[in-house]
């Protein structure tokens, strides 16, 4: 084909290509392998052309457009992960004090209502549960209740519970956080009565190295998803300058990513309760395969201070560095003169 033929017939196509943007990244795909059947042609038969410069420099573009946008996609993730998210957790650290004292609150309560009423655990926690586990004591086995012969099951639904539980919460400050202070109170007098069961039994400290494994994560997500709740629910009674409806889509916004977030640390949690926790359980019946205690309390170091650098210090520390979320939602940093 003669090179004026060459140019004649792709000519409109390479002017499209120049003058419009790909409408996605499939587009985008199919211009570029175009593109390079193209090129690969005129540098085979007019190798000194300005047409195969002319294509060389689209194929370039249309590259270029490609690897851009997929950097921006990776590094808008990365961005969200180590800023946005912790100076949204940072813009609203007073409902998460809030949240979290209010529930240890009800953590004290429920452990001071068991001591004076033995009977109020069996209330709480089920006659049932409260049987099965004082028989696995009598056996010497007090944590068999973590026992599981299919762990990923287990896994699973645990997993999967917790998740439910975190979005119930959230959801929950629709109702002007009403149904999300009861199931703070709910959880938190429940976990007073249960770590006051196995005190009470003498084996409090075996109870921190063995439950605390997962319970550091998971307790602290649930307060986290009920600071969510509560976030959303501030969004609707408390609208500020703002009027109501952008009051509550300010909020709702910032709370759904603060839910999103604790979803790998509900996962990470079950993972633990599935496959770890029953390790340690192992070393206080005495069986073969049990964790030593060194290894429990380095998981619970190691999760406190995931929780505390993401959640409280690294928040604070952008804050302070001068970051900040634009109202486009783009995070930027205040610039400071040294002078």
């Amino acid at each position: 084909m003669r090179e004026a033929m060459f140019i004649k017939k792709n000519a409109e196509k390479w002017k499209t290509y120049q003058q419009e943007d790909p409408m996605d990244p499939d587009e985008a795909s199919e211009r570029f392998i175009t593109l390079m059947d193209d090129l690969a042609y005129a540098k085979t038969f007019y190798p000194k052309s300005k047409a195969t410069k002319w294509i060389n420099g689209l194929a370039a573009a249309v590259y270029q457009n490609i690897y851009r946008n997929k950097k921006e996609k990776y590094s808008r993730v990365f961005a969200f992960w180590k800023y946005e998210l912790p100076l949204i957790i940072q813009k609203h650290h007073r409902t998460f004090l809030f949240t979290t004292l209010i529930f240890i609150l009800f953590v004290v309560l429920g452990v001071f209502a068991s001591r004076q009423d033995p009977e109020f655990i069996r209330g709480i926690l089920g006659d049932n549960y409260v049987r099965m586990t004082e028989d696995n004591i009598a056996k010497g086995d007090p944590f068999g209740v973590y026992k599981d012969d299919d762990p990923f099951n287990m896994f699973v639904r645990i997993a999967f519970n917790n998740i439910k539980v975190a979005f119930i919460t959230f959801f929950s400050g629709f109702t002007g956080g009403l149904l999300t202070f009861y199931l703070l109170w709910s959880n938190g007098i429940m976990l007073g009565s249960f770590q006051y069961f196995f005190f009470a039994n003498g084996l409090g400290l075996q109870s921190i190295l063995v439950i605390w494994i997962h319970g550091t994560i998971e307790i602290s997500s649930i307060i986290i998803a009920g600071a969510a709740g509560f976030i959303l629910a501030n969004g609707i009674l408390f609208p500020g300058t703002y009027t109501r409806m952008e009051s509550f889509k300010k909020n709702a916004k910032d709370a759904a990513k603060i839910l999103i977030c604790l979803i790998p640390f509900f996962i990470g949690a079950a993972f633990l309760e599935s496959y770890i926790t029953h390790l340690m359980s192992e070393t206080y019946n005495k069986a073969p395969g049990g964790m030593p205690s060194w290894m429990s309390v380095l998981i619970l170091s190691l999760s406190f201070l995931l929780i505390t650098w993401y959640f409280i210090a690294w928040p604070i520390l952008l804050h302070r560095k001068g970051f900040f979320i634009k109202k486009d939602g783009i995070v930027s940093r205040l610039q400071y003169n040294d002078a």
